[in-house]
């Protein structure tokens, strides 16, 4: 079966499928305050002004007026007291968030540098691309600035060979536990706790399908045949039969595992074929695995999920980070118009406030043109 046709006809799950809408809202909430925030002109901008970013922030279906008036405990939309045209600008709510964010990341800076080196210890040579991890840095908890802060600081762990090439110094440096995989933890439980067989375990994946998931005859038995097949294991260094499906599976499953949410862009992965030995159809592969990996193709990109990290839509083990964001979501997103106490008493503050501006304001003074895109949202 082709990857379009077996993509197009896989079992959906709702509640992730769901949560990738909720993450993309979320992006595009924390996009427009980063656009905001490098104007030098005041704290706030012209709704005419915020307009113009549409296509910057990836809206296609909506106005970006009407998305900021959807969440008001992200952006307050006001009229300017002088020009008289509305503006936005935003909300202490969501400043706060985003700096507890970033100290979060920062306490965590530790767990970052060992997600890298377990990233390198998985590459063929010990070596990855700069641009790769810049791709999933967020992915990954990393800083914006992690090329300075953990790169460049960390020069016992790995150093950058060039500009763009990062390269592994020390190795598992006397630490057994970063060339053992997620997946092989699992099997350790399953084999001391369940009693299960080490015939049964040595190579197996755990596997959730997807509710309404139809078995068709005889794929137990495949699946089942499947599980007992020896592979290379991710860090293992020994040569490797080129397009060993199992293998691609198992290094895809421990990458997914090193990130913060175990989800990543599918269009990402593309970028570590090479170091990480995957050299094959990748989507493919991911599809013929429905009870390991989940693809969903809600908005324009396609997200790739761990199953087994997942229950009703929310991750299993959490973390600083996955935590804080999830409180953005919470705060910011799923309120949308539910008038908390907070925002009620901020709005009270900020009723009688007087506006600063220069003589090069970039916004109209009739405003009452962007009116009914803020009626929209209502």
């Amino acid at each position: 079966m082709k990857t379009q046709k077996r993509l197009e006809n896989r079992t959906r799950d709702n509640r992730l499928d769901k949560l990738v809408a909720q993450i993309r809202k979320l992006n595009t909430v924390l996009e427009i305050s980063k656009l905001m925030s490098r104007k030098k002109r005041g704290p706030f901008v012209s709704l005419q002004l915020l307009s113009r970013w549409k296509n910057l922030v990836g809206l296609s279906n909506v106005s970006i007026g009407a998305f900021v008036g959807k969440y008001p405990h992200a952006f307050e939309i006001f009229t300017h007291p002088c020009r008289r045209n509305l503006c936005c600008r935003v909300t202490e709510k969501l400043k706060e968030l985003i700096v507890e964010e970033e100290s979060v990341v920062r306490e965590c800076e530790l767990d970052a540098v060992r997600r890298i080196k377990k990233l390198l210890l998985l590459s063929r040579n010990g070596v990855l691309r700069v641009h790769a991890l810049r791709l999933v840095r967020k992915e990954l908890g990393l800083p914006e600035d992690f090329r300075d802060s953990i790169l460049a600081k960390y020069t016992s762990d790995f150093r950058l060979v060039d500009l763009e090439t990062l390269e592994l110094v020390s190795g598992d440096d006397g630490d057994e536990s970063l060339c053992v995989a997620k997946v092989e933890e699992w099997r350790e439980v399953e084999y001391r706790e369940k009693w299960l067989s080490e015939f049964e375990t040595k190579y197996a994946f755990p596997i959730n399908l997807p509710t309404g998931f139809k078995i068709e005859r005889g794929f137990k038995e495949e699946l089942r045949n499947w599980q007992r097949i020896a592979y290379v294991k991710p860090y293992e260094r020994k040569e490797i039969s080129r397009g060993l499906e199992k293998r691609v599976v198992a290094v895809i499953h421990e990458l997914l595992s090193l990130t913060v949410e175990k989800m990543v862009g599918v269009e990402r992965l593309a970028h570590f074929r090479k170091d990480l030995g995957i050299e094959v159809n990748v989507r493919e592969v991911l599809l013929r695995h429905p009870g390991i990996f989940y693809v969903s193709t809600r908005g324009s990109a396609q997200t790739l999920f761990l199953r087994e990290a997942y229950s009703k839509g929310c991750l299993i083990e959490t973390n600083p980070i996955y935590d804080v964001r999830r409180k953005m979501m919470m705060d910011l997103v799923l309120l949308k118009k539910r008038h908390s106490r907070e925002l009620l008493q901020t709005r009270v503050e900020k009723r009688d406030v007087v506006v600063r501006f220069d003589q090069d304001w970039e916004g109209e003074r009739d405003g009452d043109w962007v009116l009914p895109i803020l009626e929209k949202t209502d």
